[in-house]
C-alpha cells in the first residue's frame, strides 16, 4: 500500500515539482515551500504568484507574479531573478533549451536566452501562454483566435495559426510536430507545425485546466471530464480520426489533474473530491493511491525516478506519496 508524507501549507497550490529528489510547492502567496529535510520556506515574490512552471531543460521551477519579477529555483534550493518588468503582472511563464526562459505580461512576449539576453515582441492580443520548442530557440504563444510560432532572436514575422476562440495555453508535442492549446470553450486545438493543419479535439463537459504528455510523447492527458482524457500523437496525423484513450473513470466526479509516469506507460489522476489514482495505460489497472480531501487536486508531479508523487490542493492540502510503501 502506498505511504503518504502530508503537509498543510494552508494556502492555494498553483504547482508541484521534484528538483532532483526534493519536492517544492509553490504558493499563491509568492512563497515556495520545500518541507522536505526539516523544511525550509522562501518568498518568490512580493504580492501574489500568478503562475509557475517546471522547465524540464533546466530543472528548475519558474515562477511569476504581481510584482513584475521572473523568478527560478534551481536544483541546489538557490532562488535567482530572471527579469523584472516593473509595475506589470506576469501571466505566464515556461523553460527553453540551453537555460532559455519566457514569459508573458498584457500584449507582450518576453524571451530570455541563456547568456541573459531579453527580447520582447508585441502582439495585437493578450499573451495567455507561451512555450518553447524542444530543439532551436523558438516560441509559441497562445491568443485570441489562434497560436503564434515566431523566433525571438530575429525580426521575421511571426507565424499564426488561426482557430476561433480564445486559446489559454500552448505546449509543442515533445519531438516539437505539433503545437496544442487549451480554450476557453470544452476543447483544445491542435496544429501541425510541418503545415498547419488543423487537430480538433473536442467533447469534454468542461474546461481543460491542466495536461501532461506521457513519456516519450505518445499520448497528451488531459483533465476536463469524470476520466482523464488521453489524446494519440504518435502518428503523422496525431490524434485525428483516433479515439482517445479514457482512464479513471468516475461517474461522480470530475478529473482537476494530471501527472505522467517519467517513464512508463502510467498515470497519476487527481480527482475533485481529493481521491488520486495511478492508471497503467495498456490495460486500464487502477492503485489507489490517496483516498480523498477536502479540496480538489490541483496539480501534481512525479520525481525523476517515478517512485514518488508530490500534490497540492485548492486549499493547501498537500503532501508526497511512495508508490512502493
Amino acid at each position: 500500500m502506498p505511504s503518504i508524507a502530508p503537509y498543510d501549507l494552508g494556502e492555494f497550490v498553483e504547482r508541484t515539482v521534484f528538483l532532483g529528489d526534493t519536492p517544492v510547492f509553490a504558493l499563491a502567496d509568492g512563497h515556495l515551500h520545500l518541507p522536505a529535510g526539516g523544511g525550509s520556506v522562501l518568498q518568490a515574490h512580493d504580492g501574489g504568484l500568478l503562475c509557475a512552471a517546471y522547465d524540464p531543460f533546466s530543472d528548475r521551477l519558474l515562477t511569476g507574479g504581481e510584482d513584475g519579477k521572473v523568478m527560478a529555483l534551481g536544483a541546489k534550493g538557490q532562488l535567482s531573478e530572471l527579469a523584472s518588468i516593473g509595475a506589470k503582472w506576469i501571466s505566464s511563464v515556461a523553460g527553453g533549451p540551453n537555460g532559455a526562459a519566457g514569459f508573458g505580461s498584457g500584449r507582450t512576449a518576453y524571451a530570455r536566452a541563456g547568456d541573459g539576453t531579453l527580447k520582447q515582441r508585441a502582439f495585437e492580443r493578450t499573451v495567455e501562454g507561451i512555450a518553447f520548442a524542444p530543439k532551436g530557440f523558438r516560441c509559441a504563444i497562445a491568443r485570441y483566435d489562434g497560436a503564434s510560432l515566431y523566433f525571438p532572436a530575429t525580426e521575421a514575422e511571426p507565424a499564426f495559426l488561426e482557430w476561433k476562440g480564445a486559446h489559454l495555453d500552448v505546449a509543442f508535442s515533445p519531438d516539437g510536430r505539433f503545437v496544442v492549446t487549451t480554450m476557453q470553450e470544452n476543447a483544445l486545438h491542435g496544429w501541425r507545425v510541418s503545415d498547419g493543419k488543423h487537430m480538433r479535439m473536442t467533447g469534454y463537459p468542461a474546461k481543460v485546466k491542466d495536461w501532461s504528455w506521457s513519456a516519450k510523447g505518445k499520448f497528451l492527458a488531459t483533465t476536463g471530464a469524470p476520466a482523464a482524457i488521453l489524446w494519440p500523437f504518435s502518428g503523422k496525423d496525431g490524434p485525428m480520426g483516433k479515439a482517445p484513450l479514457e482512464l479513471g473513470t468516475r461517474g461522480d466526479t470530475m478529473v482537476t489533474a494530471v501527472a505522467c509516469h517519467p517513464s512508463e506507460d502510467m498515470l497519476a489522476i487527481g480527482y475533485q473530491d481529493g481521491m488520486i489514482l495511478a492508471v497503467r495505460f495498456q490495460d486500464q489497472k487502477e492503485a489507489l493511491l490517496r483516498r480523498g480531501g477536502t479540496a480538489p487536486v490541483r496539480t501534481m508531479a512525479w520525481d525523476g525516478g517515478g517512485r514518488l508523487l508530490a500534490f497540492g490542493s485548492e486549499t493547501g492540502e498537500a503532501g508526497v506519496v511512495d508508490i512502493a510503501g
